[in-house]
């Protein structure tokens, strides 16, 4: 089982990382998460340097992708060199986009009048490519979910483990990121979040 995360130059540190984190919670020896990047580093919006793990193309065979948000989106959209390396397939992937990264699946046609979350700024740009933004952290249709926050990203995390290793194996990695004395909230507020998706999902 391999997950990429797509990051690209200016990332936000908490999109990505913590759905690193919380994805390597599953300690099984065929389960991979990998930063995916289009440029051996990238740089992010506060002067991390991150350096990948895998190409675009190489995100493009993985089981699960989560395109990550940045800085420098709409920079991403606008550069069709880079767009062109990037041929994701709800139909043979999961797919979840955090903040502008829900505006790069829209210019992938990926939402196809689906509604989807986004964060408050790049609200309108995802409006102007004609897809309704919902006022909600986490939302998902299929195999293709979007959240919206910098912190909604653990329910993109937590809704990847739920499809590809089950609930249970879900609510462990929440409870063991989640502060102490608060555990049980965090695990609950998760799943509130995600349930409703679950059951119709297609595998």
């Amino acid at each position: 089982m391999h997950i990429a995360i797509l990051t690209f130059d200016g990332f936000n540190e908490l999109d990505s990382l913590i759905a690193l984190g919380i994805l390597n919670r599953i300690k099984k020896p065929d389960w991979r998460v990998s930063i995916a990047s289009p440029t051996p580093q990238v740089q992010s919006m506060n002067g991390v340097t991150l350096e990948r793990q895998i190409s675009l193309s190489e995100a493009n065979h993985a089981d699960a992708v989560i395109i990550g948000s940045g800085m420098k989106t709409r920079d991403v959209v606008a550069d069709e060199s880079l767009m062109a390396q990037l041929n994701l397939d709800p139909s043979r992937q999961l797919l979840g986009a955090q903040c502008s990264g829900t505006l790069l699946l829209a210019k992938l046609g990926l939402l196809n009048d689906v509604p989807a979350c986004t964060d408050l700024t790049t609200k309108p740009w995802v409006q102007e490519a004609g897809v309704e933004v919902l006022n909600q952290a986490f939302f998902a249709n299929g195999n293709v979910a979007t959240a919206g926050g910098c912190l909604a990203s653990q329910y993109l995390a937590v809704w990847m483990i739920a499809r590809l290793e089950g609930v249970e194996a879900a609510k462990e990695a929440m409870h063991y990121v989640a502060p102490v004395g608060e555990k049980e909230d965090y695990v609950a507020r998760a799943m509130k979040h995600i349930s409703p998706y679950l059951l119709d999902a297609s595998s």
